[in-house]
């Protein structure tokens, strides 16, 4: 399956292994990954696609304001992604 931006992903390489992270566009065979946590989205993490697999497409408010080009804060990816399994509590900083 292709990862498309907007999507749900999983890191399977690197000291992140096993995050949840958004992708926030492409670039060839790069992604531009965020979790608003470790990664905010002032500085995405630029990750090969061949160390991510796809975790689910993404559906809600969040998911279309990344594809819109709305603005995202990082609590909203942080609450997206703790409903879906990522870590513990998304309003804690870390």
């Amino acid at each position: 399956m292709d990862i498309a931006r907007s999507d749900i992903v999983k890191s399977a390489a690197g000291r992140d292994r096993g995050r949840l992270f958004f992708v926030l566009g492409t670039e060839g065979e790069f992604l531009l990954l965020a979790d608003g946590k470790s990664r905010k989205l002032e500085r995405p993490k630029r990750k090969k696609r061949k160390h991510v697999t796809f975790a689910c497409r993404a559906d809600g408010r969040t998911a279309e304001k990344i594809r819109s080009g709305e603005k995202v804060t990082n609590s909203e990816l942080r609450k997206t992604l703790a409903q879906l399994g990522g870590d513990g509590n998304p309003d804690q900083e870390g």
